[in-house]
């Protein structure tokens, strides 16, 4: 048998081996197949990263002798030796998943420096500053990434250093004085680790890959790829690449490109540049860069060489590029490209131009797009009437559009912690780094000081559809003492911040936000879906108003209306409890006529916005306590407003009281024992079905779901009653109505038994929320307590509340679709949990074959598109 390969060249490897090879892997092996400029390597692969997790955290020994054959082979081609003090050959190390992971993992450069490469290296380029600025880099990169001594302590020597020469930049200090920062570094790194800094290039390349591979797992890569959809088994790979230096004096550089603009779509290559520097000044913020268009003044020659590539890759990858480039000494290369994260504006344009040149298809322009993306497109802007009248107090790059509004948090940590107690907060930092990505999924919006379009913060928020401001000079951040002074003013964490990250513009107060309108390149996009898709998709609503707003985004009707979100209205929640506390069905009654015509009205309401589209009406689902005071102070209040004594209203309210709620008296149950519910609730939907149908013509077809049916007889009978209604109030109307009666399937004996409920039931809607709490067996409501813990200890990578779990809950949702189909063929399915407007479980859901899904209002465009892809993927 064939021994397995554990690290290639780049020469040995194309753009198909992602899976092993990492994204950045194979994109460097593609890129060396097609001439490109690229300082060579070796990959190590993502299966040697599963092997490290699976040994105990430890590279083996067979992965360590590959490592070293092949850094043979890389120093043929350079003519350079690994840990020769004459022609030393630095490599950088860097992390390469198959999904693009930006900045969540880590790097580390001009590896296989130490104190005697330095000096030959000095001499080699003539250059003692650059040999001792690369190696000052090493050390703090090194002692950070691999060591975890903490980045800030090397941060506060090099300021120290910059003060005692008063000077302002880091290029503004002398070869001597990086010499003497060299020295302090090291006993920097003496006095955290007590042991000198390690000098064998082999021991800091092993300890280097050692650290790449731990930082698949490290919290925020954790967090990134539950954000994304990335799995835990896909690990990492490590690239091991030949250093070139941008670093060398004015004219080496380095910069990040896009081929077009990430921010707005525009087919115009993008980015940003800095002279004497290494990639990680760009894209850390640390320096504010420069628009890679100067490049072209700068150095034309370079530039023309520059565009010819990008508009190669361009067309080879057929997709927006985003790329790294050094030049060392005069000369290019490029050091990465991939497909680039863009905000959803730039995702729609960049995939609608694509298929207008001729370079993809529609169905290949619909992958071009990630759905969550969409979400970024639905949400507000600042009102253009109340930007008139309010000051600008300072201006950044618009980084990430959106407009956000938020009183002022100085940590990820706090952004969180107030975002949990309700508040909304802008994130404002000197500049974001990879550690603060719990923080800015918790923010309404990010605002750094420093860094440009490409740096961490202006990438994740992209990603995420985070409204973002960068490089805001303007302000001046103290995280100590907790404030932001801008033009002489002081803010503190109290005050309010609004941010455009489509102008780039801040304003010191809050903002009322509008709807975004929905056109152009979004239309286009989204008709290409519709025209792909088999998936119908329609919305969860509970009001005309959230109808009408997912009609307008696309949904083809309700697919779940909850009944009793009507009844919590101020101006009916007396009649609810008056139908709870009642002694007696005559009592009950009583109370329910009052409750019948509001609730008609609402479904009216639902109708006309639907216009001729179906809706699936839940009928009560929640336990009855639900609509009672709990604290004896709210109860004497009720008591007194609804003429009762405070005992008798305190001894219903512990007679309701359940040990489990969520699993006791509620949905069918409460049919079954009070029918007079579920006959308000049949006359309340058909009267007002035929209503519409005479006032404005529309063809309404009622869909009745009774929910939480675990038994036929059960259904059965609540069935009767609602049958027996609908034929009373046709008679009394003389109307004739289309109608249907079925179930939602949520218990997991209703998905055991749905060749037999199907006899009855008409169609089955899946509510995978209570299905996912059925079949785990725990409350999503508490599982939050604990869910974290499961996350730390990879028990779950995911909340199988917001993704569906397609092994267990659907595997039952599997048998029930079957089972039903078996015994009523024309049985219509689909599924109206929170899982309907995810993307990986509408795919589940197309792949399975139901006829629709159902989501919120504004994951209504969400699911459309994934449903589309779905399809591309698998045609059905």
């Amino acid at each position: 048998m064939e021994e397995k390969k554990y690290v290639y060249l780049f020469s040995e490897g194309n753009a198909s081996m992602k899976n092993l090879l990492g994204g950045k892997g194979a994109n460097l092996a593609e890129m060396t197949t097609l001439g490109i400029p690229v300082p060579q390597g070796f990959t190590v692969t993502t299966e040697a990263c599963n092997k490290y997790y699976d040994d105990g955290r430890v590279i083996a020994n067979e992965v360590i002798d590959e490592i070293y054959e092949k850094m043979h082979e890389l120093e043929k081609i350079t003519g350079k030796e690994f840990g020769n003090v004459e022609r030393p050959l630095l490599v950088s190390v860097r992390s390469g998943a198959r999904a693009s992971m930006p900045g969540m993992m880590d790097t580390i450069l001009n590896l296989g420096l130490n104190d005697e490469s330095v000096e030959a290296m000095a001499k080699l380029t003539n250059n003692p500053r650059f040999a001792y600025d690369s190696y000052r880099r090493f050390i703090q990169m090194f002692s950070d990434v691999v060591m975890d001594v903490e980045k800030r302590l090397f941060e506060n020597l090099i300021d120290e250093m910059k003060e005692e020469n008063n000077v302002h930049l880091d290029t503004e200090l002398t070869a001597d004085d990086l010499k003497e920062l060299v020295k302090r570094y090291k006993a920097l790194y003496k006095k955290e680790k007590g042991e000198e800094f390690p000098q064998d290039p082999k021991v800091q390349l092993i300890e280097s890959i050692t650290a790449v591979f731990r930082s698949w797992d490290n919290p925020r890569a954790i967090v990134y790829r539950r954000l994304n959809d990335i799995p835990g088994a896909w690990g990492t790979a490590v690239n091991v690449q030949e250093m070139v230096f941008g670093n060398k004096g004015e004219t080496s550089g380095t910069g990040v490109a896009f081929s077009r603009n990430p921010a707005t779509g525009e087919n115009a290559i993008y980015g940003e540049y800095l002279m004497n520097a290494q990639g990680e000044d760009v894209v850390a913020g640390i320096r504010t860069p420069l628009p890679i268009s100067k490049l072209q003044i700068q150095n034309p020659e370079i530039y023309k060489q520059f565009e010819d590539i990008v508009n190669t890759l361009e067309t080879h990858y057929k997709d927006m590029q985003d790329m790294e480039i050094t030049i060392e000494d005069g000369k290019l290369y490029f050091l990465q490209t991939r497909n680039g994260k863009r905000t959803a504006q730039a995702a729609l344009k960049i995939a609608v131009d694509l298929v207008e040149e001729g370079m993809l298809t529609k169905e290949e322009a619909i992958l071009k797009v990630e759905p969550k993306q969409l979400d970024s497109l639905l949400h507000p802007n600042f009102d253009e009437t109340e930007l008139k009248n309010t000051e600008v107090i300072a201006k950044g790059l618009p980084a990430s559009p959106g407009a956000a509004s938020g009183k002022i948090a100085f940590t990820a940590e706090e952004a969180k912690l107030r975002a949990e107690n309700g508040e909304r907060v802008i994130l404002v930092r000197l500049e974001t780094s990879p550690e603060d990505i719990e923080g800015m999924i918790a923010a309404q919006g990010i605002l750094t000081v420093r860094g440009g379009m490409t740096s961490h913060a202006a990438v994740v928020a992209r990603g995420m559809g985070t409204c973002c401001v960068a490089g805001c000079g303007a302000i001046k951040v103290n995280e100590s003492a907790k404030t932001v002074e801008v033009n002489g003013k002081v803010l503190t964490s109290e005050d309010w911040l609004s941010i455009d990250g489509s102008t780039g513009n801040v304003y010191p107060t809050a903002l009322k936000t509008v709807a975004p309108e929905i056109s152009g390149y979004f239309a286009t996009f989204m008709g290409w879906a519709d025209e792909v898709r088999k998936l119908k998709v329609r919305t969860n609503a509970d009001t005309p108003k959230d109808t009408m707003q997912a009609v307008e985004f696309g949904a083809e009707g309700v697919g779940l209306c909850r009944t009793e979100h009507m009844f919590f209205a101020e101006d009916r929640i007396m009649a609810v409890r008056e139908m709870i506390v009642a002694k007696n069905e005559e009592q009950r009654r009583k109370a329910l006529e009052k409750l019948l015509p509001m609730q008609k009205g609402d479904f009216v309401g639902i109708y006309e916005a639907l216009e001729d589209r179906p809706a699936t009406i839940r009928f009560l689902d929640p336990p009855l306590h639900e609509f009672l005071p709990h604290s004896d102070e709210d109860i004497e209040a009720l008591a007194k407003e609804m003429g009762l004594t405070f005992e008798d209203l305190k001894a219903t309210v512990e007679s309701l009281h359940e040990f489990n709620p969520m699993m006791g008296h509620r949905g069918c149950r409460l049919a079954v024992s009070y029918p007079e519910i579920a006959e308000m609730q049949t006359r309340a939907v058909i009267e007002a079905a035929i209503e519409v149908k005479n006032n404005k013509g529309y063809n309404i077809v009622p869909e009745i779901m009774i929910p939480l049916i675990g038994e036929i007889k059960e259904l059965k009978f609540v069935k009767d009653v609602v049958i027996n209604t609908i034929k009373a109030v046709l008679e009394e109307t003389g109307a004739e109505l289309e109608y249907k009666v079925g179930t939602m399937i949520e218990i997991p004996r209703a998905a055991i038994t749905a060749d037999e409920i199907a006899k009855e039931a008409e169609f089955f809607s899946f509510g995978t929320n209570d299905l996912t709490q059925m079949t785990f067996g725990f409350s999503r409501d508490d599982a939050a307590k604990f869910l974290n813990a499961y996350y730390e200890n990879k028990i779950y990578e995911q909340d199988p509340f917001a993704k569906l779990d397609q092994n267990g809950v659907g595997t039952l949702v599997k048998i029930a679709v079957e089972k039903g189909r078996a015994t009523r063929p024309d049985i219509k399915l689909g599924i109206c949990g929170e899982h309907g407007g995810d993307p990986s479980s509408v795919e589940f859901c197309h792949n399975i074959g139901l006829d629709y899904v159902s989501c919120s209002p504004f994951r209504v465009p969400l699911a459309r598109l994934a449903a589309a892809q779905a399809q591309v993927k698998n045609p059905r």
